[in-house]
């Protein structure tokens, strides 16, 4: 059986990995195992990017997103190709 953790358990567990506390004794206390726990640091813990602070995950989203956006450019820029034919 897999044990799914909610996102606010997860994100204090990460609080507590950047407070000090060290993912084995979070292991041992809290159940998740201390690799779970560390790549929950990657994913949660925020990154300095051109001095702004993101968590791997809303760079993920904001990848995702940029991409879609280039899409949606691309068909316009079609578009327009089109519509000035006529």
């Amino acid at each position: 059986m897999v044990t799914r953790y909610e996102e606010d358990f997860k994100k204090s567990i990460v609080e507590m990995v950047k407070a000090g506390r060290r993912p084995d004794e979070l292991s041992k206390e809290y159940g998740p195992s201390a690799n779970l726990i560390r790549n929950w640091v990657k994913k949660y813990a925020p990154v300095e990017v051109n001095g702004e602070s993101i968590s791997a995950d809303e760079l993920k989203k904001l990848r995702k997103e940029n991409a879609i956006l280039k899409e949606e450019l691309e068909i316009l820029k079609r578009a327009a190709v089109l519509l000035a034919k006529h």
